[in-house]
């Protein structure tokens, strides 16, 4: 019996591999989702892309899958960081999810001047819905989210071959002026309160820093978010 659940496992998979399942996954295949033995699921680990698994074993406490064939074989994202000043709880969530779902390869909050409820950040709660975000999307890599980093010492540790799109609100209305320069890159989205203006000069100066426009309009953070992903990935990405 086919199912179109995917679950994101931390176990080898391939032809004839057992994955053991925790308590809480068997709690949500066998208790949530209704699945019986028999059932066929689809599993990603983030190593070998995505196999079908049926269920041979299903109990309360844990069962067993068995992996049959690959569906489909890792699909590692650009080398792209998507860096974001966090913002309420589920707008922050979205920021995730929808990074996510548009190729970001990590994920990387940042504490900027004007961080507002940045002590209310839970990595293990991020990562987890990335991984739900991979599940539900249909992809084969789940993307690292990061421990919550202030900007200062992000940029004083940063790689020199690393380019910055550096989304600057007081460039609102201009050309958005994103370079085609391959190689790895990040984006940068500010708080709601903006950066400061310390900030902003400092971000200017980086020789690696590329401020850029995202429109005629100021957005949300979790809009620009969206937005500034779009425009990479239309021009340097993969989605061409």
């Amino acid at each position: 019996m086919a199912s179109k659940v995917r679950l994101y496992v931390d176990h080898p998979l391939g032809e004839g591999q057992s994955v053991p399942l925790s308590r809480d996954q068997a709690h949500y295949l066998f208790g949530v989702m209704r699945l019986a033995e028999g059932t066929v699921l689809s599993l990603i680990n983030n190593r070998d892309g995505e196999w079908d698994a049926g269920i041979v074993k299903a109990g309360k406490k844990g069962g067993i899958l068995l992996c049959s064939a690959q569906t489909r074989p890792l699909q590692s994202p650009p080398d792209l960081w998507l860096i974001f000043a966090p913002i309420r709880k589920e707008r922050t969530a979205f920021i995730v999810e929808k990074a996510v779902e548009m190729g970001a390869a990590r994920i990387i909050p940042a504490q900027t001047e004007f961080t507002q409820g940045a002590n209310r950040i839970r990595q293990d709660k991020l990562q987890a819905h990335a991984v739900e975000a991979a599940e539900q999307c249909g992809g084969t890599f789940v993307p690292p989210v990061d421990d919550l980093q202030k900007l200062d010492r992000l940029l004083a540790d940063w790689p020199a071959e690393r380019q910055l799109m550096f989304c600057d609100e007081a460039k609102i209305g201009d050309p958005i002026g994103l370079p085609d320069t391959p190689g790895p890159w990040a984006i940068l989205i500010g708080p709601e309160g903006g950066f400061s203006p310390a900030e902003r000069e400092k971000l200017h100066a980086l020789p690696y820093s590329h401020p850029v426009s995202l429109g005629p309009r100021i957005l949300r953070a979790d809009t620009a978010a969206v937005a500034a992903l779009t425009v990479w990935q239309q021009t340097l990405g993969d989605w061409g």
